[in-house]
């Protein structure tokens, strides 16, 4: 059983929960970006929750598939057709052997999300079948999707069509997105009236918006006044090395506060200001070149109580969908 790849769209590549426990040795989790949109899909579908996905950006693949199984799409507001038809989005649907599983242009949103029971399977690598393709390992051949390719599936687990998310649990996408941020670390290097403009601001994603990370045009931020210290550089917002978590904010320069991402290099000699909590990084991936984007400020107590929240959505979901 696999997938054909007739049109990989923009950038489709292999993604599951990420490659995690290797930042030690410089190695990224990478993984799905948006975390709830994967999570739902592989729900959907029946597979175990750590199940290989596809990620697409802005413009979805074709696909044709050459037995029958069952497929979910979550994710991006995008039209999605078999063989021509219309399918719903956060719904299971069977899909036979040979039809082609195509994408519109998209209306919301900026990543489609592609579950298939049984999952992709491609090889583990550091116990992940997520791709990095900044070194070109995991996933597909360490690469995004070309014409041609061929993808296995792994075994359905309770594939059947006709799983829906309710409404109500879908998310929506902004042009304007809200991002809570965990402030904190270096924040004291901004002075206190660029850290609240920061904050205040409504930033515009430039082109530079990829899985490494999200870079923001809206405003200049000053820094407080320092000597340099040893072993950092002479740039105002450089510090000595220091590992950088996903989702953490830096600003080169004071302009274009930058976000990294799941792919992003781990550690470096940027201050980090606060970093994106992991819940509303499903909705920074959602978002694309053009979008406004506004931080706002939460305490480690409210944002250890939102994650909780999401695992007991996702839970709830789950058992619902079983």
């Amino acid at each position: 059983m696999t997938i054909r790849v007739q049109d990989p769209g923009l950038e489709t590549t292999v993604q599951d929960t990420g490659r995690l426990g290797y930042y030690s040795i410089g190695f990224p989790p990478s993984g799905a970006l948006d975390s709830f949109a994967y999570h739902v899909g592989n729900a959907l579908v029946g597979n175990e929750p750590g199940a290989a996905a596809l990620e697409a950006v802005y413009l979805g693949p074709t696909l044709e598939f050459t037995a029958d199984t069952v497929v979910a799409v979550t994710g991006a507001d995008i039209p999605v057709t078999l063989d021509g038809s219309e399918v719903p989005t956060w719904e299971s649907f069977a899909v036979r052997t040979g039809q082609t599983l195509a994408f519109g242009q998209l209306a919301a949103g900026a990543r489609p999300y592609i579950a298939v029971a049984g999952g992709i399977d491609v090889p583990l690598y550091y116990g992940s079948r997520s791709t990095y393709t900044l070194v070109g390992i995991g996933g597909f051949e360490g690469r995004a999707l070309a014409e041609g390719d061929e993808l296995g599936l792994g075994p359905a687990r309770d594939a059947r069509p006709g799983r829906r998310l309710d409404d109500a649990e879908r998310p929506v996408h902004p042009t304007t997105a809200e991002l809570r941020l965990l402030v904190g670390l270096h924040a004291h290097r901004l002075t206190p009236e660029a850290l609240e403009r920061f904050t205040t601001t409504d930033w515009k994603v430039t082109p530079d918006a990829n899985r490494v990370g999200y870079r923001y045009r809206g405003a200049e931020l000053e820094f407080v006044p320092r000597e340099q210290p040893f072993g950092a550089g002479s740039d105002p917002a450089n510090v000595t090395d220091n590992g950088y978590p996903v989702g953490s904010v830096q600003v080169p320069g004071g302009v274009e506060p930058i976000v990294l991402l799941q792919d992003a290099v781990t550690g470096g000699g940027y201050a980090t200001l606060g970093t994106v909590i992991s819940v509303d990084r499903d909705r920074l991936a959602q978002t694309k070149t053009g979008d406004r984007t506004r931080f706002v400020p939460v305490d480690l107590d409210e944002a250890l109580s939102i994650r909780r929240d999401r695992a007991a959505q996702l839970d709830r979901i789950r058992t619902s969908l079983a």
